[in-house]
């Protein structure tokens, strides 16, 4: 994780960095096995998360019997830009009617509602905690709406400006910065 406004280090092994504005649900009591009726009141709060993401790691080229490689691809120091803040849940009546926009260097990138999610919150909260024990301050990210990099065909340079924004959630601004050698 890093600050809303903190600079991003783009690795210097990452050979695809990309972009994922998400809505993140942050945990507030304990939650393990409950239902989607229940999810909802597990919810503390709401965030914006930027689930940036290597797409040259996701698929092991060097293992193709293992898959992907989540945890490289979205892991390196500093990869989430969380924030600016956590909204409490009370303060977000319809998390299911949020607009998620992401800017890149003034460009819009991404511009969908939450209203176009698969799974509404509760369900993805009920679901992870059908295996995992969700505890006080865990992240459910929802997932990211179209327009990441790949669909654009530009991927994450030295210098570019994101802006995340969720609507009622503020806005995180990020500057992508080479990892020197």
């Amino acid at each position: 994780l890093t600050g809303p406004y903190d600079d991003v280090v783009l690795p210097a092994w990452a050979e695809q960095p990309d972009w994922e504005l998400e809505l993140a649900a942050v945990i507030g009591r304990p939650a393990h096995r409950v239902s989607v009726a229940e999810a909802a009141g597990c919810v503390a709060g709401y965030t914006i998360a930027n689930d940036l993401t290597d797409r040259a790691t996701v698929f092991r080229r060097d293992m193709p019997q293992i898959g992907t490689d989540w945890l490289r691809s979205k892991n390196a120091p500093g990869f989430t830009p969380l924030g600016p803040w956590i909204v409490p849940a009370e303060s977000v009546p319809h998390p299911g009617d949020l607009r998620v926009t992401l800017t890149l260097n003034g460009e819009t990138m991404q511009d969908e509602s939450t209203r176009d999610m698969i799974f509404d919150v509760a369900r993805m909260v009920s679901y992870a905690s059908q295996t995992a024990r969700l505890l006080p301050g865990d992240l459910v990210l929802t997932g990211s709406p179209a327009g990441n990099g790949m669909h654009w065909g530009r991927l994450l340079r030295d210098g570019d400006v994101m802006e995340g924004s969720i609507t009622g959630l503020g806005t995180q601004r990020t500057r992508c910065v080479a990892e020197a050698s």
